[in-house]
């Protein structure tokens, strides 16, 4: 076995807690891997650099049981780190918790509980989630941001034979920066691995790493594969600072698949290489527009290409006439397609999508979903997706298809 570690809501610490007992891990030999529950680009980033091992992003409303059990089997040990509440899901029945995970691996959790402002009340907290489903196996619980020795014992006691894995003292040393999508990347941080050592320095003194251990198992669970298949057998894939929201496992699958995959920087001005697909996936290209809109190299080699040219977001973006920042400056982008997206209003769209297309190199019926602050000054032309939310509501259409240049909003997860 592995655990899962989750929390009662976001914002409890339990990201600086997996951070700090991966990086803990890793100092003692201990072989870890790290999975993010859900559709999340920067957490995992983080968990890679704190262990050394690739992160999986494991999506119990998007992918079947099937395919979470194929990504998570291996021997090394998994621990996976839950998103927002452990039973906060999509709606209409909360379907992709870090609940779910749970159940569907047979892993235990470890619950990490913000105690900074209670004392006898982490009792009824903590008895209320053990007991709330018998499917899921609460093994312990991460007492964090415990004010004093006093503090502690009051919560100790309150707890009775409940398994306490670590108290973590009140800290503010360890607040990690963030702007609209969250974190800020890992690979944007100068300071990371000061960071990640004085995590897990953190974690070493305040938890009872021995106990964390003897819960760690291999994975060994043997299910069959349901790869997705590559959307061209050569394909270009932007990744860089601007361009790094991309899904391993969906990489890894074209790979497996025979497709021959390299990898280039708009932010450095690359070219695309000759490729059948030009991929741009999501990221920031608001924070480096100007940069963007400058290196004309990169753009003109999208102009000129003749391979299909598909954008996700971020992507999506830079294939359109213009972005505006948040500023209110105006940058041109390569002109592929007749859309306009602006960040000086913002307005939040976020959630799960189905998404089916009928043309375009991603065909079919998927899994994907939204986040993103952008607002549409115009888009104009023939659709890209037919789309609906996780309750089933119809949602107008999503992106654009223009000869051989598409893309859309919508982040593509697995297969439906």
């Amino acid at each position: 076995m592995s655990f899962i570690i989750a929390a009662p809501s976001s914002g409890s610490g339990k990201t600086t807690f997996t951070l700090g007992l991966l990086r803990a891990f890793q100092q003692r030999e201990v072989p870890v891997r790290a999975a993010k529950s859900g559709p999340d680009y920067i957490d995992p980033r983080f968990h890679e650099a704190a262990c050394g091992q690739p992160c999986l992003n494991l999506d119990a409303w998007a992918m079947t049981n099937a395919r979470i059990k194929s990504l998570s089997a291996g021997p090394v040990p998994l621990i996976i780190e839950g998103a927002m509440g452990l039973f906060d899901g999509a709606p209409p029945d909360g379907t992709g918790a870090t609940a779910d995970l749970a159940r569907i691996l047979g892993l235990s959790v470890i619950l990490v509980i913000d105690a900074g402002k209670m004392a006898g009340s982490v009792t009824a907290l903590a008895q209320g989630f053990i007991h709330h489903d018998k499917d899921v196996h609460i093994a312990g619980v991460i007492l964090n941001n415990v004010g004093s020795a006093r503090h502690e014992a009051m919560l100790r006691r309150a707890l009775g034979d409940i398994q306490v894995f670590g108290v973590i003292p009140r800290t503010s040393s360890l607040t990690q920066p963030s702007r609209h999508l969250g974190l800020v990347q890992a690979q944007e941080r100068p300071d990371l691995e000061a960071y990640l050592e004085g995590a897990a320095h953190l974690i070493s003194e305040n938890s009872d790493l021995s106990g964390l251990q003897r819960l760690l198992r291999p994975m060994h669970q043997q299910a069959a594969q349901s790869p997705s298949k590559p959307p061209a057998q050569s394909i270009a894939v932007a990744q860089d600072a601007a361009f790094a929201f991309s899904y391993p496992h969906l990489m890894q699958d074209w790979r497996n698949s025979g497709a021959q995959i390299q990898l280039f920087s708009p932010l450095a001005n690359d070219p695309a290489p000759d490729a059948d697909l030009i991929y741009l996936p999501g990221g920031y290209p608001e924070l480096h527009a100007g940069k963007l809109a400058a290196n004309t190299r990169f753009l003109e080699s999208l102009r000129k290409s003749k391979a299909q040219i598909y954008g996700e977001c971020g992507g999506y973006m830079t294939l359109g006439e213009t972005l505006t920042d948040k500023d209110g400056t105006v940058h041109e982008m390569a002109g592929l397609l007749p859309l306009a997206t602006s960040f000086a209003t913002r307005k939040l769209h976020l959630g799960y999508r189905d998404l089916s297309a009928s043309t375009g190199p991603f065909q079919g019926v998927w899994k994907g979903h939204e986040f993103h602050y952008a607002t549409t000054l115009h888009a104009r032309g023939q659709p890209l997706f037919q789309a609906s939310d996780a309750e089933g509501t119809a949602l107008p259409s999503m992106g654009l298809i223009q000869n051989n240049i598409s893309g859309s909003f919508a982040h593509i997860i697995d297969n439906a």
